[in-house]
């Protein structure tokens, strides 16, 4: 009796181990990148102080590479399903191995393979996320350095100054955007973001509740921020600015309030790259991409 409450116990943190994996990016975007940057969407955004690391380029939007065949919507290996499907099935069979008194020699070779296939899944998203990046990216736009100053612009942009008042404007759709989704409220998103992000911000929420499931996010407190580049094109203002902020992130039983992945009272830091956009002229800024730093 007491070796199998043992193996059970293995099986329970197993399995806890998963499930907080699969949630650990429960914020807005769930961390990836996603999202369109005019013609600089498939362009990696120059590094700065608060990300000097790798950007991860855009994984989903509804602006079309030039020149490139059309690149379907999601990851590219359709949400993993090939991969969950062979890491589901090697658990089980260990699982079940255990269960039946096989020992704990094939729990530990099935952990081994799943480690395996893991990195193997995060290695293929990563190039071919890349050779799409570079595929479809127009020419000229690579680069490093802060500000939207350096570098070249392309033949149908124009350099752009950012003002004290957008980076206020910033901060604030950085910490309203969070709260929002965090409240599941779809009409201040709605306001707040483009069309298309607001759009995948509701899939989201759709996606949680239909698990019984609700992301609780709260804070949004900016620490540090500074822009990458920001340009004119096409009646059309855009401004790219990384981002470290704090939340408190949080995924929750609907029914029951039990709190399955995060902790609500320790807030955790965030690095990420935030595009904006508002008409030329007038208008109110709207969150038009999120990327994700390496």
């Amino acid at each position: 009796m007491t070796r199998l409450r043992f193996r059970f116990a293995v099986i329970a943190a197993i399995c806890a181990v998963f499930l907080g994996a699969a949630s650990a990016e429960a914020r807005p975007g769930g961390g990836l990148s996603f999202g369109s940057r005019g013609s600089r969407t498939f362009s990696l955004p120059g590094s700065t102080a608060t990300a000097p690391g790798p950007v991860s380029p855009i994984q989903r939007s509804i602006t079309q590479p030039g020149q490139v065949p059309r690149i379907a919507p999601t990851s590219p290996f359709g949400g993993f399903g090939l991969g969950r499907g062979l890491l589901w099935g090697l658990i089980g069979g260990g699982l079940i191995g255990m269960l039946l008194g096989n020992g704990m020699g094939s729990i530990f070779w099935v952990i081994l393979q799943i480690g395996a296939i893991f990195l193997l899944v995060r290695w293929a998203m990563t190039f071919f996320a890349r050779r799409a990046a570079l595929a479809g990216g127009p020419p000229g736009y690579a680069r490093t350095g802060l500000g939207p100053l350096s570098g070249s612009a392309g033949p149908s942009t124009q350099p752009l100054s950012i003002t004290p008042s957008d980076y206020g404007a910033f901060e604030q759709l950085l910490a309203q955007i969070q709260t929002a989704y965090g409240r599941e409220d779809v009409g201040t998103l709605r306001r707040l973001s483009t069309p298309e992000m607001a759009s995948y911000f509701e899939e989201e929420l759709a996606a949680n509740a239909a698990k019984g499931l609700v992301n609780r996010v709260t804070g949004g407190k900016l620490l540090q921020g500074d822009l990458s580049e920001a340009w004119r094109e096409a009646g059309a203002d855009y401004a790219t600015v990384a981002m470290r902020f704090e939340i408190l992130d949080t995924m929750v039983e609907r029914a029951s309030g039990r709190v399955v992945a995060g902790d609500p009272a320790r807030p955790e830091t965030v690095t990420e790259i935030w595009t904006f956009r508002k008409p030329s002229g007038g208008g109110a800024w709207q969150l038009s991409a999120i990327q994700q730093t390496r």
